[in-house]
């Protein structure tokens, strides 16, 4: 049996923008996760060695948006990625399944019809 079944006369489409956002997705993740840790070792190395209750709560929450950023980038980036494959996927080729017979009928509609006529 021949799962992969290429359709005769398919046309395969031209590469699009699709394939430069795909190749440029890992620097673009890379720079994502880059720039906000950073930003929090500058934020952790301009602290004070002894920061007071309210500067240590903004820290803190400093450093959870941060994450939060990362982690929104990473599902964005994702979400990218998700799209360029399946545009990528429809571009190609034309794939059949096998056929089969259908067995809830065993006249075609214009013969019922015909059957049917007063």
């Amino acid at each position: 049996m021949d799962w992969l079944r290429k359709l005769p006369g398919y046309q395969r489409s031209a590469p699009g923008i699709e394939w430069k956002i795909w190749r440029r997705l890992p620097l673009i993740w890379l720079a994502g996760t880059a720039l906000p840790a950073l930003m929090a070792l500058v934020a952790w190395m301009a602290a004070p060695e002894a920061p007071y209750g309210a500067m240590d709560r903004s820290l803190t929450q400093f450093y959870y948006v941060l994450v939060g950023i990362v982690i929104l980038h990473w599902t964005l980036t994702l979400t990218v990625a998700i799209g360029c494959v399946v545009v990528m996927l429809m571009k190609g080729p034309a794939y059949g399944a096998d056929g089969y017979p259908l067995n809830d009928s065993d006249v075609p509609d214009a013969a019922k019809r015909k059957q049917n006529a007063p």
